[in-house]
């Protein structure tokens, strides 16, 4: 099972969703306090297993209501996803990866992982 880190940013709270061997797999941005990193945690965990996938990477895709994993090609090329909440706010977002493959991975590591990841705090 994942887990949920809670750390410590130059302006304010964020956390990383890490998977079993350590690995990031998705990331949040910076929230003003702790309190509102838990609510964006606990966002994750409901969303993560309620999202339905938008693939961006096709030509004439189609669209999906939130919430939602985003699958895209980044300016370097690269695919990369983001999670959307019901309200369509970005909860949070995966890194780069080189195959397609891989990003629809990370998306499956995400759903599995989440629901019932603890939150740590470093």
């Amino acid at each position: 099972m994942g887990k949920f880190v809670v750390s410590e940013a130059k302006t304010g709270v964020k956390f990383n969703l890490k998977a079993n061997n350590g690995e990031i797999i998705a990331q949040s941005e910076v929230y003003s306090s702790e309190a509102a990193c838990k609510k964006g945690i606990a966002s994750v965990k409901k969303n993560a297993v309620l999202a339905k996938l938008e693939d961006q990477t096709t030509e004439n895709f189609e669209k999906v209501t939130n919430p939602k994993f985003e699958v895209y090609v980044d300016k370097a090329g690269e695919y990369r996803f983001r999670l959307k909440a019901r309200n369509g706010e970005i909860i949070a977002t995966g890194e780069a990866y080189k195959a397609k493959a891989s990003c629809l991975n990370g998306i499956e590591s995400i759903r599995k992982n989440a629901p019932d990841a603890p939150i740590v705090k470093e």
